[in-house]
């Protein structure tokens, strides 16, 4: 048996949370943690160093860019890849199926199909 990929999605959307949590875990390659702020998923990042962190860009309090300059101050948590999340630009606004780059990380526009994250997240971690 495959270990499963530990995944950790902070967004502030419960919904959100709760699909993408279920579709990534249906597939059985990853075992998916959540957090609805950033202070939250900062905190479990520390402590469980998820394979990959899935970042949602506009949340209130505090900003997934935020969010992700204080994981790279981190040492435990600075290498970990990240995939920004965002509403604010539709894939038709976005080239290469609605992934593109930002500040050197990955951001995918929502709604996303899982089919198309699993392999972002696939292709990130190699």
């Amino acid at each position: 048996m495959m270990d499963r990929k530990k995944i950790l999605i902070i967004d502030d959307e419960e919904d959100f949370l709760f699909f993408v949590k279920g579709n990534l875990e249906n597939t059985g390659e990853f075992h998916v943690l959540e957090a609805a702020s950033g202070k939250e998923g900062i905190k479990i990042a520390t402590e469980e160093k998820p394979d990959l962190i899935l970042l949602d860009i506009s949340m209130p309090e505090m900003s997934g860019e935020e969010v992700a300059k204080r994981l790279s101050k981190i040492p435990e948590t600075n290498k970990i890849p990240i995939i920004f999340f965002t509403a604010l630009i539709t894939k038709n606004e976005i080239e290469d199926g609605g992934i593109s780059n930002i500040a050197g990380h990955k951001f995918i526009a929502k709604p996303i199909a899982t089919k198309q994250l699993v392999a972002a997240i696939n292709n990130t971690l190699g």
